[in-house]
């Protein structure tokens, strides 16, 4: 694994201010569910010195690391294996809850994206690999070589909001038929060619993105099962929360937003949330400049009412 540069949290004054040091009251237990590099952890710990902490990742190396970044802060965490839809099941195994903080950071680290044989980048060349946890599931190859031109196609364009998601696909099947795709940097030449030549941009953005950006994020999305983990986890995260507890999710596009939100909304229509945020918290110039991953960062937070609470109450009867 590549350590030679720091994983910085997203957004952590605003995660402190919604879940931490802004938090009005004693905090028992924290479940991070993309526990990472455990910068969001760590700064939970600090900021509640009784808690204790339930961390999730699907990424094996990811405990290892996380375990380190604590120090003694490790020493009240206990760190598990677990994808966060499988949160409520990791909760009863380890005896932890009910939860008062719960917060998912959805999506990909820079440190796998730093590590060119996990195949989530384009940048360097690696084995077209793409998943979190490499013990489980299909890769990104197998998804490619299995899966007919009309299925390539409709994932593409429904991940990854690519409207060429059909010329893509065509020379993606075209081109197994001669040899297997089986690297980053094969399947983006393809991306690429298949596509026109995109215009320069208006506005503040200096440079188009890469042609196999969208593509990549759709295989990625696919292989992780990112967007239906992130749709069973919302409800069955929920129900460990404590009455008064938080849940905040960050997320960095639209797809995985918008479940958040719809979620949230949901909640507070059935009076069972107050949503603290009206519209969703996103990171500062001066952070974007020292972290440019918080770019897109959205962050959305709920906090469970009492059940009490959503009930009129009624004189009794004389």
């Amino acid at each position: 694994m590549n350590r030679s540069a720091p994983h910085l949290p997203v957004l952590p004054a605003i995660v402190d201010d919604l879940l931490g040091r802004g938090f009005e009251r004693p905090v028992g237990w924290i479940l991070d569910g993309t526990l990472g590099a455990a910068g969001h952890s760590r700064l939970l710990l600090e900021a509640h010195p009784t808690a204790r902490l339930l961390g999730l990742d699907r990424d094996p190396s990811a405990l290892v690391l996380a375990t380190e970044r604590l120090g003694p802060l490790a020493e009240r965490s206990l760190l598990v294996h677990s994808t966060f839809a499988d949160g409520a099941r990791a909760a009863q195994d380890a005896q932890a809850g009910p939860f008062d903080v719960i917060l998912l950071d959805i999506g990909i680290s820079s440190m796998q994206v730093d590590q060119p044989e996990r195949g989530f980048s384009f940048m360097r060349e690696g084995p077209l690999d793409m998943r979190m946890d490499p013990t489980q599931g299909p890769s990104a190859a197998d998804l490619i070589a299995d899966l007919d031109e009309v299925s390539l196609a409709n994932l593409i364009y429904e991940l990854g909001e690519e409207r060429g998601s059909r010329r893509i696909a065509a020379a993606l099947v075209d081109a197994r038929r001669r040899s297997p795709i089986r690297t980053t940097t094969a399947l983006a030449e393809i991306v690429t060619a298949a596509l026109p030549r995109p215009r320069a941009p208006r506005g503040r953005r200096k440079r188009p993105i890469h042609p196999a950006t969208k593509t990549f994020q759709a295989l990625r999305l696919a292989v992780n099962d990112e967007l239906g983990q992130l749709e069973r986890a919302l409800p069955a995260l929920w129900e460990l929360l404590s009455p008064g507890g938080r849940l905040g999710v960050i997320s960095f596009h639209s797809l995985e937003d918008r479940i958040a939100k719809n979620f949230l909304r949901g909640l507070k229509q059935e009076k069972r949330a107050r949503v603290l945020t009206k519209k969703p918290r996103t990171a500062d110039e001066e952070e974007i400049e020292r972290n440019p991953r918080a770019r897109s960062a959205k962050f959305r937070v709920g906090e469970k009412r009492d059940p009490a609470d959503a009930i009129p109450r009624r004189e009794p009867w004389p």
